[in-house]
């Protein structure tokens, strides 16, 4: 339980990547605390994502690259014991820290995320299924479990239209990116019985429907950000993924060209790039939004 390994296929690092769509929440929140900032972050990114991540990987049993960790080592049974027990402590500690809403919704995802890799139910072998249960509870359904833990609400007010859009957004945005993630995996998916959405699509095909719903997506968020807040925020958006945008048009000619680039480094840097322009955005959107840089300008 204990070995190198186990901890290895954990991923936490990971985490990382799935990090913007906790710091929108938070920029989202009017009510935050810094005690319930700190253990939503943590029971979701050192706890939660990583029981999910070492659960998918004892049953798949990757012997290729998988999503940071480019040669994986051989799982054992203590991964699948590691993994029980970070999803027990986030549990736990999502009801003592965070309250019983909380605790239930992170029960909920440990649920649906085992439903996904398990062989009795392994949701990962129906494209549109496992598509969309992915999108869903990693984008719509994290923004309401954070928004819940940060600003201790209840299930009414997290069904109010400002805190539906921008989960749903994210969701939508999540729906576009996840195919990529599976790109560099066709073979692996395919010998194991998984018809994945990118699986399903191919490899030129999975760029275009991320092109589609990435632009359907940005467009969204662009309406979120003019409605609710200042067309500032809109266009500070499409600044910040202007990086991405013109890493992936790249990849994309490199791949239509030859399409042995459709490979782990790529697709990892594409998500580091992803993830970091996203992040910036969000912290700098919260810190401007919530008036945070005008104290800080007025204490000077």
């Amino acid at each position: 339980m204990f070995s190198r390994s186990s901890w290895i296929h954990l991923r936490i690092p990971f985490s990382y990547f799935l990090l913007p769509i906790f710091l929108f929440s938070v920029a989202l929140s009017p009510n935050l605390n810094g005690g319930r900032l700190f253990w939503v972050f943590f029971i979701l990114h050192f706890l939660l994502y990583p029981a999910s991540n070492g659960f998918n990987s004892y049953f798949d049993k990757d012997e290729k690259s998988i999503g940071g960790v480019k040669n994986p080592p051989p799982v054992s049974k203590g991964l699948y014991y590691l993994a029980l027990v970070f999803d027990l402590l986030a549990i736990v500690l999502g009801y003592l820290k965070l309250g019983l809403l909380f605790a239930i919704m992170v029960l909920v995802y440990g649920f649906v995320s085992k439903a996904y890799s398990h062989p009795m139910i392994r949701l990962k072998k129906y494209p549109i299924i496992g598509w969309i249960t992915t999108g869903v509870f990693q984008g719509f359904f994290v923004v309401l479990t954070c928004y819940a833990g940060l600003n201790q609400f209840d299930v009414e007010t997290l069904l109010r239209p400002h805190i539906l859009t921008p989960a749903l957004l994210s969701t939508l945005m999540l729906l576009g990116n996840y195919p990529m993630t599976q790109v560099y995996q066709h073979e692996e998916d395919a010998k194991r019985g998984d018809i994945t959405m990118s699986l399903k699509l191919g490899i030129r095909g999975t760029f275009y429907f991320t092109a589609l719903l990435f632009a359907l997506a940005s467009a969204g968020f662009a309406f979120f950000f003019v409605h609710y807040y200042q067309v500032k925020y809109a266009i500070g958006f499409f600044t910040a993924l202007l990086p991405v945008v013109l890493y992936f048009l790249y990849w994309f000619i490199r791949v239509y060209q030859d399409e042995t680039k459709a490979d782990y480094r790529h697709t990892m840097l594409l998500n580091l790039f992803s993830a970091t322009c996203l992040n910036v955005f969000f912290i700098c959107f919260f810190l401007d939004s919530s008036q945070v840089i005008q104290v800080f300008a007025s204490v000077d």
